[in-house]
């Protein structure tokens, strides 16, 4: 493609007269990830033809890839018709091309815009969008992932930034092997009632199903603490449990992980169980069971003086927040004060599920990995773009690094740079191709990506393989702890 500005003016042009409605973005597009997608499959969708400005990178200090580079990423694309540099000459190439529509983030809504003036002047308009949160760029991203082999070439492109190999990952690997890390949150029970379907009620229109078998599982913090001490680190894991058999199941798991568990018996609260019913490898119903009021004083008291007793073991200690009552805003409190005084790093996760989770409730955190939801909730922002919400975020939470998931769509990276502290931006796309169970995916990703951080790699080194750790995860039924052997496996197959 052509990528001269007269060129291209010219083609738009001409294709303007012949009654095709033309649509304007631009920005630097460094790494086209799927906050990316939304915002330019929103553009498209406001005209025939979706033109694209991308800033030069000799005179914007936010590009930091070449302009060819950026260029030949864009042009990728299937809906994006035309790329074109633009070398601080915004105002002249709009006035030129004279698009009907420009779209610019939600985030430029407020902010004094040069573009308005320009669609003033000859009748265009200028709308705010960062597209819809609600789009799954999922099977737009394999159609482009699958032209050409793209999703090896994507990978190779991450691994030759961020100095990816299988020695160096496999090295950080053996060194997660004298982590110490302290797992701090809820303990769940999952169980898994297998059913066959016979068929619909002829009363009401239920699904009539025969139970087959059961199977349970440690799930919520406890297989967090699972997690950590099978892939080598010594976990200690602190949480409450009910006077009952699941909270005797859980300690038992515990026990067979070779978790280090300091638990306290609450009679008040019931020990969460999750019944799942399942017919044909898909959820039909979940019946939750469970209590969600604070941790009282006593239980509180009795949780800190563990940790207090162990606290000069801890290199990490890693906050597993499923909103069922033991992450209490005073008792974070007091963890986090002893933790800065301790200048032990923190890592926290607040899930909203069935449940409404607070990732606010955590400060001064090396990493924290939200589901987008989570992330706008935290954020309390609904509309911006994913670029802006993880950084408000990050500001928010007073934190170093941070990973959104976004389920089948992978992951977006932001790690704030300390020499500018600048955010900076990367993304990787899902590495399972077909989920089996996607419960406890993002609980392995938070949980591989921390302990590579405090092995020595960088958070886009620790990214990959807690992506690794995550599409080994969603090829199991339930949660289990994640083998060692079977991440060096699945790492030498993508990185060779």
């Amino acid at each position: 493609m052509d990528n001269s500005q007269d060129t291209i003016i010219a083609a738009q042009l001409a294709r303007q007269h012949d009654g095709k409605r033309i649509c304007f973005v631009s920005g630097n597009f460094n790494i086209i990830h799927p906050g990316h997608l939304r915002f330019l499959l929103f553009a498209k969708e406001q005209a025939d033809i979706l033109v694209v400005g991308l800033y030069d990178k000799a005179s914007s200090i936010s590009a930091f890839f070449s302009n060819d580079e950026r260029s030949s990423a864009l042009s990728a694309l299937s809906f994006v018709d035309e790329v074109v540099v633009l070398n601080n000459t915004l105002p002249e190439f709009v006035s030129a091309l004279k698009p009907d529509v420009i779209v610019k983030g939600k985030e430029w809504e407020n902010a004094d815009n040069i573009e308005q003036i320009l669609v003033d002047s000859y009748g265009g308009k200028l709308v705010f969008s960062s597209g819809e949160k609600q789009f799954s760029s999922r099977e737009l991203l394999q159609q482009q992932l699958t032209e050409n082999t793209k999703l090896t070439q994507q990978l190779q492109r991450y691994h030759e930034r961020y100095d990816i190999s299988s020695p160096l990952l496999n090295r950080y690997m053996d060194n997660v092997g004298s982590i110490n890390i302290a797992v701090i949150g809820d303990i769940i029970v999952d169980e898994y009632q297998e059913c066959l379907a016979i068929g619909m009620s002829q009363e009401d229109p239920t699904i009539a199903v025969s139970p087959l078998e059961s199977f349970q599982y440690l799930g919520g913090a406890g297989i967090v603490a699972g997690h950590a001490q099978s892939l080598g680190a010594q976990a200690h894991f602190f949480s409450v449990v009910g006077k009952d058999d699941a909270g005797k199941f859980a300690q038992s798991k515990l026990t067979e992980y070779g978790v280090t568990a300091h638990i306290v018996e609450d009679a008040s609260r019931p020990t969460t169980h999750k019944l799942r019913y399942r017919a044909k490898g898909k959820t039909l119903l979940r019946v939750n069971s469970f209590r969600k009021h604070a941790i009282d004083k006593p239980v509180m008291n009795a949780l800190l003086e563990k940790f207090k007793a162990n606290i000069h073991h801890y290199d990490v200690v890693l906050f597993a927040d499923f909103s069922f009552g033991v992450l209490c805003p005073a008792f974070i409190k007091q963890i986090q004060t002893l933790c800065l005084k301790h200048n032990i790093p923190m890592v926290a996760d607040s899930q909203t599920s069935s449940q409404i989770g607070d990732l606010t409730k955590f400060k001064h955190l090396m990493l924290t990995t939200p589901t987008e939801i989570e992330a706008r909730l935290a954020a309390q922002d609904d509309d911006s773009g994913l670029i802006q919400v993880s950084m408000d975020l990050a500001d928010k939470l007073k934190t170093t690094s941070l990973i959104v998931t976004l389920g089948a769509e992978g992951i977006l990276i932001r790690h704030r740079n300390t020499l500018d502290d600048v955010l900076q931006t990367d993304n990787l796309p899902a590495l399972a191709d077909n989920a089996i169970d996607t419960a406890g995916a993002g609980d392995a990703l938070f949980v591989t990506t921390t302990l590579m951080m405090c092995a020595g790699a960088t958070i886009w080194q620790a990214a990959f393989v807690g992506s690794v750790s995550s599409a080994i995860q969603v090829n199991t039924r339930g949660n289990l702890p994640l083998p060692k052997h079977k991440v060096l496996a699945k790492i030498g197959e993508l990185v060779g």
